[in-house]
């Protein structure tokens, strides 16, 4: 159903969406694409799984992968913008983590994953980071890849409201109201980083 919301949501508002997958390696395109109409919004996936395709397909910083790691804020954060440079998206969303059961060699938990989303408001325009969240899951591998799939979607659609329309676009349907100047998630500015378990 959430998939299904931000479809239509995304769809009503003109906006469509780009996503950078590491540890879910494609699955959020995919139960974005499950829905009908997915077409109009959905402009692709980058399913970047390794650092050399993190580095090709989206132009990351070999040295700042090292630096920070595959599991970081900061790498979430570049697969995000990167991926709308990479296209035409007005939203973006980037997952990555350690999904079990052996970690990636770094201290970093198994479980751990990293969500990223970022946004623009015409063709073009600079890129804007909407927040980096950290997630902490439990279960097996299929398990915390679904459950960080399903928080993408859940987050995708927070934030699809708490933009509204694009500026081209305000006034048109029944959604004007919902625009503000700033970005806010329930009430909340939407910024930073939280955690979360689960």
């Amino acid at each position: 159903m959430t998939a299904q919301r931000l479809v239509e949501l995304l769809a009503g508002d003109c906006r469509t969406l780009v996503l950078a997958e590491s540890c879910t390696a494609g699955l959020v395109s995919d139960l974005v694409a499950r829905v009908s109409g997915a077409s109009a919004v959905l402009w692709g996936s980058f399913v970047c799984y390794s650092p050399g395709a993190k580095q090709r397909m989206l132009g990351l910083d070999g040295g700042m992968l090292e630096r920070h790691g595959l599991a970081s804020a900061e790498t979430a954060h570049e697969m995000a913008i990167h991926a709308l440079r990479q296209s035409d998206a007005s939203i973006s969303a980037a997952v990555t983590g350690v999904a079990g059961p052996a970690g990636d060699g770094s201290a970093t938990p198994v479980g751990t994953v990293w969500i990223a989303l970022a946004f623009r408001e015409k063709a073009g325009g600079a890129e804007r980071s909407a927040t980096e969240k950290k997630l902490c899951f439990h279960g097996n591998r299929a398990e915390v890849r679904m459950q960080a799939a399903v928080l993408v979607l859940r987050e995708l659609l927070d934030l699809a409201v708490s933009l509204g329309p694009p500026a081209w676009n305000r006034g048109v349907g029944t959604r004007a109201d919902s625009w503000g100047s700033g970005v806010y998630l329930k009430g909340k500015p939407l910024s930073g980083t939280g955690n979360r378990s689960k």
